[in-house]
């Protein structure tokens, strides 16, 4: 009541937090991308713990020269498959080359496989999405039978096809895993664009006469980036994933380069007596797999907006 006397106008308070808004007319519920990935570090603690593990990785990556006195291509054939030493601390292998230091020269190559194809089938994909959901029509059927041809394709079955076509290298598995992963997003994107255009700040934005183009990247586009990070996550260890297959089986990444694929598949041959050339690579790409993979699912507990209702 004497809350009500000050405003002048019975009951013409605010209503608070606890009433469903936070006093200025605003759903608590409704934050910013920001808010909710802060919020995911706050709770989520082996989200937090694969988002550390993934930066110690890029860190290691980018200080390759300075945190080994060798490189990649140092070869000592007196010290063939040296067992690990304090000189050599993961060891050497059939060339009689650092393991540790091809692992960290390595993971340049297998974290750009993996991040750099991926953000390019992030932006093909959310592009053909977008205008399939939005169109509609023929530009939907056509493009849906593109990622449906894709789709219907095993993974490394297709990423082997087209490695043939356009050979082994850099370039060649950035166009293969770009082309691999592109209708996945864009499925996913045309549902959420579907889900979207019905949303009535949509319908006013059409009202007002704003033009297709806006309406995509000013209001379908952003609203789909929650969705897309999610994505992005949980299809990079996926990536890396099929370049060490493709690696392994001497499609992917040529020596003298290294990527941990094609150190596990020269080492393969001997791991009966230095078995450390297999397990170290292997253990690298199966901690950041499993980094990204707990990632991704921290990111969807915390931007799925159907999960946040049902909590």
């Amino acid at each position: 009541m004497e809350k009500e006397r000050k405003s002048g106008i019975p009951g013409s308070r605010k209503p608070g937090p606890e009433e469903g808004c936070d006093g200025y007319g605003r759903d608590p519920a409704r934050k910013s991308l920001l808010g909710k990935i802060r919020q995911m570090g706050r709770e989520n603690k082996p989200a937090v713990f694969s988002l550390a593990v993934i930066l110690l990785f890029g860190l290691a990556a980018v200080c390759a020269p300075l945190l080994t006195p060798y490189t990649e291509r140092d070869m000592d054939l007196m010290h063939r498959l040296a067992p690990p030493s304090g000189a050599h601390l993961l060891g050497t292998d059939e060339g009689g080359r650092d393991v540790l230091t091809r692992m960290l020269y390595g993971s340049r190559m297998s974290l750009l496989v993996g991040v750099i194809p991926t953000f390019l089938s992030m932006l093909l994909g959310a592009v053909m999405g977008v205008i399939s959901g939005y169109r509609g029509g023929a530009a939907d059927m056509i493009i849906m039978r593109l990622a449906d041809l894709v789709l219907a394709f095993p993974s490394m079955l297709l990423a082997m096809v087209i490695m043939y076509m356009l050979g082994g290298g850099m370039t060649g598995v950035f166009l293969t895993l770009t082309l691999m992963q592109w209708g996945e997003v864009a499925r996913v994107v045309r549902a959420e664009t579907l889900r979207l255009k019905e949303m009535e700040y949509i319908t006013a934005a059409r009202a007002l006469g704003f033009s297709h183009p806006r309406i995509v990247f000013r209001h379908l586009l952003p609203n789909c980036l929650p969705v897309m990070l999610v994505l992005f996550t949980l299809n990079v260890p996926s990536a890396i994933l099929t370049e060490s297959g493709l690696s392994f089986l001497g499609l992917g990444i040529q020596p003298p380069d290294a990527s941990w694929g094609l150190m596990v598949s020269t080492g393969r041959q001997y791991l009966m007596n230095a078995p450390w050339l297999c397990f170290a690579p292997c253990a690298a790409i199966m901690a950041v797999v499993l980094a990204f993979n707990f990632l991704g699912d921290g990111l969807r507990d915390a931007l799925d907006p159907r999960q946040q209702e049902e909590a």
